[in-house]
Order: C-alpha cells, then sequence, then structure tokens
C-alpha cells in the first residue's frame, strides 16, 4: 500500500463489491482501489509492475475504456487507470469540471500512490488534463499519448459557441430528466463511438444517461471558459508526445488543432478511422502504434 502524500486521505482497496449499476458500470472494475485526494473519493485499477502509465477517460466515461489496455500492458507495466470525480464508481467534487481541476486531482493521486515519471495516457479532458499537469510540472511526465485531446483547437469563433451552447441545452435536458433524453442520448453516443470495438462500453454509458447528464452540462460549459484553451501550451512541453487522433470526432476536430499539434517540440502524429477514442474503436491499431512510441522511449 503507498504511502500517504499531502492532499491524499487515505488508499483502501476493494476485492469485492455489489454489482454495477450505472455510471459504477462504466468505470473501475473489481478489485479496484480508492485515493482520497482533496476531499475527493477516487476510485483506480491498478495492475502489472515496472514503469507507471496512467489513464485518464474522457468525459462521462470511466476506467473500464482501458481495461482492454490495462491487460495488453501489465506484463511490463504499472497500469493505473482512475474514474474521474462523479463518475464510474469515484466520488463528486465540489470542484469544477474542468482539465485544471482534473490536473490537480491528478497531481496528488500520483503523489498518493507513488507513481513517479508516469507516461500519461488521457482522452478528450484527459488528454487535456495529462497536457495541464505536464505544463503545471515540468520534467514530471515520461510522455504524453494524447487521444483527441481538448484545449488544442479555437473555441471562441461563431462555430465553436454554437455548438458548446448546445451540448449545454442538450445536457441540460438530461438533468431535468427530459423523457426523450436517453434515446437522443444513445444516438449521440453512436456518433461519438462508433465502432463495433466500442460496443459494449457505448452500452453503459448509454444507460447511464440521466445520471450522468448533470455532470456533462457542467463540463461542456467549462469547456468554453478561456481557460480550457491550452493551446500556447504545446511548445512548453518538453517530453516525447504521441498524438492519437481518431479522424471521425465531429467535436474535437483534428483540422482545428493541427496548428497546435505542430508547435508541440517533440511530437508524431496518427490517425485512427475512429469517432473519439482510438483506443476504444481501433484498439489493435492503437496498441500498435503505441507499442512503437514506447519502444523508441525505451520501454
Amino acid at each position: 500500500m503507498a504511502g500517504r502524500a499531502v492532499g491524499a486521505e487515505s488508499i483502501t482497496a476493494h476485492p469485492h463489491a455489489a454489482a454495477a449499476a450505472g455510471r459504477a458500470a462504466v468505470g473501475a472494475t473489481v478489485p479496484f482501489g480508492e485515493a482520497i485526494v482533496d476531499g475527493v473519493r477516487l476510485a483506480y485499477n491498478d495492475v502489472g509492475s515496472g514503469p507507471a502509465v496512467v489513464c485518464l477517460h474522457a468525459i462521462g466515461h470511466g476506467a473500464g475504456d482501458f481495461t482492454r489496455l490495462c491487460e495488453t500492458l501489465r506484463g511490463r507495466y504499472r497500469v493505473v487507470a482512475l474514474d474521474w470525480p462523479g463518475q464510474g464508481r469515484s466520488g463528486p467534487d465540489r470542484g469544477p469540471v474542468t482539465a485544471q481541476r482534473y490536473a490537480e486531482l491528478l497531481d496528488g493521486f500520483l503523489a498518493a500512490l507513488g507513481l513517479r515519471q508516469p507516461i500519461l495516457i488521457g482522452n478528450s479532458i484527459g488528454g487535456a488534463a495529462a497536457l495541464a499537469y505536464a505544463h503545471a510540472h515540468p520534467g514530471a511526465v515520461r510522455a504524453l499519448v494524447l487521444e483527441n485531446p481538448g484545449g488544442l483547437g479555437a473555441a471562441d469563433d461563431r462555430l465553436a459557441r454554437a455548438v458548446l451552447a448546445g451540448m449545454v441545452r442538450f445536457f441540460a435536458a438530461g438533468a431535468r430528466r427530459a423523457a426523450w433524453f436517453p434515446a437522443a442520448f444513445g444516438a449521440y453516443y453512436r456518433m461519438v463511438l462508433p465502432r463495433r470495438a466500442a460496443a459494449a462500453q457505448r452500452r453503459r454509458i448509454v444507460a447511464s444517461a440521466y445520471e450522468i447528464a448533470p455532470l456533462l452540462e457542467r463540463a461542456w460549459r467549462g469547456f468554453g471558459e478561456p481557460q480550457a484553451d491550452q493551446r500556447a501550451v504545446a511548445p512548453a512541453i518538453r517530453c516525447a508526445v504521441l498524438v492519437a487522433w481518431a479522424t471521425r470526432d465531429q467535436f474535437v476536430q483534428l483540422r482545428r488543432s493541427r496548428a497546435a499539434i505542430a508547435q508541440f517540440p517533440n511530437a508524431r502524429l496518427e490517425r485512427f478511422r475512429a469517432g473519439h477514442a482510438a483506443h476504444l474503436e481501433t484498439p489493435e491499431a492503437f496498441e500498435s502504434a503505441l507499442e512503437r512510441f514506447l519502444e523508441e522511449l525505451g520501454g
């Protein structure tokens, strides 16, 4: 059991748990651990041994997104996948649903588990949080794997503002438990995760529609705030970066993020025929690209 760190009140293991329901089914699998960081109970899976790889999921998802990847890497790495606050099996947070807040929690979480020089794999807001953490802690990250991260595309033009406002209204309706929302949420997620390989996790996410809608409303409000823009951060990230882009993404689009990607000093771009999460939708192709990247790191 890892030692206690600042902001981390306790760490416990849960070898047995009741059958998962709602958002819990999307999150960390049994057995899972818990760490209390800044008053937030964070659930996580922790498997394998070796250099640390930490997996950070998209908004409304959970550590279960990375179950296959954990099994793939556990023979050579210590692979940790956490549930962000209010998602999966983690408890709620009093703070905002932003990449900056998640980066703060990530700092305490890594300290609590004694994870040093990790490779961070982040999808969507998970990628944005990984980027924010790496920027705030120069030299603390061995490498970044960014899957369609938020914050690298302009969000201040008319089209972006209209999309953000529309998504806030959509999830606000879900928070009010509008009768039509579950079916509409299902249709939305068939666009977000269209590939067959992601079907099981997609069904679990869709089943949590009403439960997760209030958090998604808060997150989409945050995506439009000035601090969500991380384009200026890219030139300061000196570690190796693999940008793994799902090219069918209708919201976090490659064309809007290319200029920022080009500013990373040590990055490569790999494209995948996926909707938002290459590791879920095209796992074989993603894992092949990741293995090449890890080999070049010396791991």
